[in-house]
């Protein structure tokens, strides 16, 4: 899922806020629908058939609520920031919005509190760790969409051919089990590590975190601390033993999943969407997707989720609002939309509902042990960015002179 950062507003970006479906909010009701109260929806486009999953979506709710009228607007991730800038600039903001950061509109009160817009029936169904993600000084002023976490996807046939019996779950193993692996040759490697700028935050949490580390919360930017030496230290270690591929510090994400599909990696961390592209391009592969390990087995993983907030507009419209989250976050109409936007429900019921999927299950086991980037601090941006540019570092120089340049990079940003 695709999170811009910037949140420039711009005058000159309404000429931007074109939907994609042809037009956007605003322009007279029709007679018909002036007795409706109107719900103004704005949503990014997360695949060819959102803009129709959430037609369908709205088609239902109306037919139940035929007293609320919602028009939707889809925009492109590109687009997106800069177009809800320029509604609130203009005193057009819409009245749910599905994107991100949220914490500059709470920050400002242009946000219903979660609980004023939700049900207490859905707000308990919610997942508590991705709730507790859209909170801000302990109050949530939006509620969870979607959810993807990470796992260890493990090649079978090549931990076999090593002579590893089963799949690591602390550190220990995993650097035994990846050199081993590396020893088969024939260009296999036994960990895939991608350090490089595409996704280093995301390679940095798995194992900072799983050393007992964190990256601060919406106080505290923190990455120069002992607990995060440990992980970057174990990084090093997996490097300088030979259990990961060539050059790490400048291997992107993508392309190295892509050789794992091929069959050359013997281990690596992917994705729910791992799971599809390998039935896709090499489905006679041998593979299990099992929980990360980390430094003494304890269950983490990395939860990376996006959410729907309301604005308090003119109108009062938290009831309307209300309805349409309690009627969308009902599992027949829920999942439906997950499922076939491909993320992981963030609802206990539609994860219940799932469990037998054989795909998902290893997923939805680690939800509730997903932990979360710092992103309502402000300076998450900029953490962000020196992980993305510095933690490819830790090929050649310490983890201690690493991680200090990454926290000095926040510091000053």
């Amino acid at each position: 899922m695709k999170r811009t950062r910037s949140l420039g507003i711009l005058a000159a970006a309404a000429a931007l806020s074109m939907s994609i479906s042809g037009c956007g909010f605003g322009g007279s009701s029709s007679d018909g629908d002036t007795d409706k109260t109107t719900l103004d929806f704005l949503v990014p486009t997360y695949s060819d058939a959102t803009k129709g999953l959430w037609e369908d979506v709205i088609k239902g709710f109306e037919k139940e609520n035929d007293d609320i009228k919602v028009n939707l607007e889809v925009q492109s991730w590109d687009n997106l920031e800069k177009v809800v800038s320029t509604k609130i600039q203009a005193g057009e903001a819409p009245d749910i919005y599905n994107g991100g950061p949220f914490t500059g509109f709470a920050s400002d009160d242009l946000l219903y509190k979660a609980e004023e817009v939700t049900s207490p029936e859905t707000i308990s169904d919610f997942d508590e760790g991705f709730l507790k993600n859209e909170t801000l000084d302990g109050t949530a002023y939006a509620v969870p969409l979607i959810a993807s976490v990470r796992a260890l996807f493990v090649n079978n046939e090549l931990l076999d051919k090593a002579g590893v019996k089963e799949a690591p779950k602390d550190w220990d193993e995993l650097l035994s089990a990846s050199k081993k692996v590396s020893k088969l040759g024939d260009g296999v490697a036994g960990y895939g590590m991608p350090l490089g700028s595409e996704e280093a935050q995301a390679e940095a949490a798995i194992w900072l975190w799983g050393g007992g580390g964190t990256f601060g919360d919406e106080k505290k930017i923190t990455i120069d601390s002992p607990e995060n030496k440990a992980g970057a230290e174990q990084i090093k270690k997996m490097i300088d033993a030979g259990a990961t591929q060539d050059d790490p510090g400048s291997s992107q994400r993508t392309p190295l999943l892509d050789i794992f599909v091929q069959g050359k990696i013997g281990m690596q961390v992917g994705l729910p969407p791992t799971v599809g592209q390998i039935e896709e391009s090499n489905p006679d592969l041998d593979y299990s997707v099992v929980p990360i390990p980390t430094k003494d087995g304890s269950a983490m993983t990395l939860g990376v989720g996006d959410q729907l907030m309301a604005f308090k507009n003119d109108d009062d419209k938290a009831e309307a609002i209300t309805k349409f989250f309690d009627y969308f976050y009902t599992t027949d109409n829920y999942l439906p939309w997950v499922e076939a936007e491909g993320f992981l429900p963030v609802t206990k019921s539609g994860s219940k509902k799932l469990e037998s999927d054989e795909d998902l299950k290893p997923f939805l086991d680690l939800l509730p042990d997903a932990k979360f980037y710092p992103s309502t601090n402000s300076k998450w941006s900029a953490a962000d960015g020196a992980f993305k540019s510095l933690f490819g570092e830790l090929e050649s120089k310490p983890a201690a002179d690493v991680l200090k340049q990454i926290q000095d990079q926040v510091d000053e940003g």
